[in-house]
């Protein structure tokens, strides 16, 4: 039996692709696809939106009545209304939406007692073995290298850093805890008369141009040598399938906080939400 996937967010751009995707693949069937009240697209068949047949599942702000797994891709303030509709209906949501607030977060995080909720900054595979990658050199490189993280998005992103820039940095501060080092501190970009960098300082930098997609880049340089890593995005398509794949991932997992770290290499759930497609 497909499995059965509510898809909110449904009209955006990330939500057209995971419509478009998830009716061509037959271990799924959409049976709803959500929007927040007021979306001009309420009403609209789905998958016409979307570029596709028709599959006689219109555009709803309405809570779901069957599904086995939800997919989240909408804004902050919707995530916390489909995570509530997910709590009544006992059933698992996949969380690709970024930029909550601390209490958005706590919200997540309180969910996840109650069921089984994947949260990730990012769905794609690539990326997240960049995270793994991040992590163990800066688990392997000592103090002396400096690190620092761009990150490109197109015009219309609304939160910078993106979400998948924060879990890199997140990523570094495992790798450094895991050897016992210190936590290192974050600067946002740079300006004016800043002095010396200081050692094991973490900076993010945030370019928004044009229609890019996505690109994410983490170099270690220290005196004689830099190592860099960038992962580019060609199309939301990469993200998209991620969100799918974790979506029949979680139906029968027990509650808990996943990511894709989960799918990909088999850790424990969390026991915190984190920050942070993206």
């Amino acid at each position: 039996m497909p499995t059965k996937i509510a898809i909110a967010g449904a009209a955006g751009r990330m939500g057209r692709r995971l419509v478009a995707l998830a009716a061509a693949d037959p271990e799924l069937r959409i049976t709803a696809a959500l929007e927040q009240s007021g979306n001009p697209a309420i009403g609209t068949d789905a998958a016409t939106l979307a570029g596709m047949p028709a599959i006689a599942v219109p555009v709803s702000d309405s809570t779901p009545l069957e599904f086995d797994v939800l997919v989240d891709f909408s804004l902050p303030q919707g995530t916390s209304l489909w995570l509530q509709a997910c709590q009544e209906a006992h059933r698992p949501i996949v969380i690709g939406t970024t930029g909550q607030t601390d209490s958005q977060l706590q919200q997540i995080h309180e969910a996840s007692k109650i069921i089984p909720v994947l949260k990730a900054p990012n769905m794609s595979v690539g990326v997240n073995v960049l995270l793994r990658l991040a992590r163990e050199l800066a688990r392997i490189l000592d103090a002396s290298y400096d690190i620092e993280i761009a990150e490109t998005h197109h015009r219309f992103k609304i939160d910078a850093p993106s979400g998948t820039a924060l879990a890199l940095c997140d990523a570094v501060r495992q790798g450094r805890q895991l050897i016992g080092a210190p936590v290192p501190s974050v600067a946002y970009g740079r300006h004016g008369p800043i002095g010396q960098r200081p050692a094991g300082q973490i900076g993010i930098h945030s370019l928004r141009i044009g229609d890019t997609v996505g690109e994410h880049a983490i170099s270690f340089g220290t005196l004689g040598e830099t190592i860099t890593i960038t992962h580019v995005a060609h199309s939301r398509d990469t993200f998209a399938v991620g969100a799918l794949r974790a979506a029949k991932w979680i139906v029968d997992k027990a509650p808990g906080l996943y990511d894709m770290q989960h799918i990909l290499f088999g850790e424990p759930p969390h026991s915190e939400p984190t920050a942070g497609a993206g």
